[in-house]
């Protein structure tokens, strides 16, 4: 299995924003997490609040695998535009 992800990894408070920004559309308001998870469930919230970032090394190195955005925020803007 490969992980397929831009260099930049980042966490949801800080792209979720900047998609929002984007799109156009106002930024997310914060939401407390015991809210959420009644809203969303807990593996959402724990995804958003506390996931890591992924590597895409191995998918680079065996494969010779290129990225067309690697950066979010190229993705994003290049994506929202498209």
């Amino acid at each position: 299995m490969f992980n397929v992800v831009d260099d930049e990894p980042a966490p949801a408070r800080e792209w979720l924003p900047y998609l929002a920004s984007c799109a156009g559309a106002k930024p997310p308001i914060h939401v407390p997490a015991w809210i959420a998870r009644m809203l969303a469930g807990d593996a959402a919230v724990t995804m958003m609040t506390e996931g890591r970032g992924f590597s895409n090394a191995r998918a680079k190195r065996e494969l010779g695998w290129e990225l067309r955005c690697p950066s979010w925020r190229q993705g994003f803007k290049e994506g929202i535009a498209a």
